[in-house]
């Protein structure tokens, strides 16, 4: 055994922080940062179960029209994230999908809007200490196509803007300046996130799949609009429909891989 592996011999057993064994959870896994946004996807899966629930991390399983799906919250940051995946792969998980909030940069995005990122510009610690600087964070192709269509259906059917590219992982919540986020605009970064980078990292990197979906928080081309205090209604309901999208995506593209 590689004394270096830290999931060697790791497989077969019960994970030391979700708490959770072979079994336990499904091949799909959506992955919000709050534990009490579990709760939200448990009412949108079938017979939902509760799993585990240790420190940040809680799981539910249940299915999605037949297809086993399972919901684990990560925390906070591309630290407690990565622990998640690491953890999800050791029993057996095969697909990711962040479904989390998030802000953006673009003009015209509203409260509530569904983004979808390709890939993830690394600004976090994390994903420094497992690969090299200039290697991309990148979702996977297949799922991502599949959540896209699925967001499209939806944003027809409920009317909320669906907007895709590429967004900045960072560990800092409050760093962001006047001079920072003209920076990503020109970079034409759609939004920022804490936890992709290490998702998307970490499943490419144990040969697994990993996408993301997210609800908008709050637009920085619109300072005036951002509130951390009181209900974002509008960001409630931009979680339900950022499930939705996830939950339809992992329906669709487990059709065409049943060539049905």
């Amino acid at each position: 055994m590689d004394l270096f592996d830290n999931t060697a011999g790791n497989a077969d057993k019960m994970q030391y922080h979700l708490r959770v064994k072979p079994g336990d959870v499904a091949d799909y896994v959506l992955l919000p940062g709050d534990p009490g946004r579990v709760l939200l996807i448990a009412e949108h899966i079938d017979e939902p179960k509760d799993v585990a629930y240790h420190r940040e991390y809680r799981t539910v399983t249940g299915a999605y029209q037949g297809i086993p799906v399972s919901g684990t919250s990560t925390g906070i940051g591309c630290p407690s994230a990565s622990i998640a995946v690491e953890e999800l792969a050791n029993v057996g998980v095969s697909h990711f999908i962040r479904v989390g909030s998030s802000a953006a940069f673009v003009p015209g995005i509203r409260k509530g809007d569904i983004l979808i990122n390709v890939a993830s510009k690394r600004e976090d610690g994390t994903t420094a200490t497992l690969v090299d600087d200039g290697f991309p964070a990148v979702a996977d192709h297949f799922l991502t196509a599949a959540l896209i269509e699925a967001g499209q259906a939806l944003s027809q059917e409920r009317g909320f803007g669906l907007y895709i590219g590429i967004n900045a992982s960072a560990d800092a919540f409050y760093a962001e300046t006047e001079d920072r986020v003209k920076n990503r605009m020109r970079q034409r970064i759609l939004n920022i996130e804490m936890e992709s980078a290490a998702i998307f990292t970490i499943a490419h990197l144990r040969g697994l799949k990993a996408a993301s979906v997210c609800a908008v928080s709050y637009n920085y081309t619109a300072p005036e609009e951002i509130d951390y205090t009181g209900a974002n209604e509008a960001l409630i309901g931009g979680w339900h429909n950022a499930i939705d999208v996830a939950l339809e995506g992992i329906r669709r593209y487990e059709a065409k891989k049943q060539g049905s």
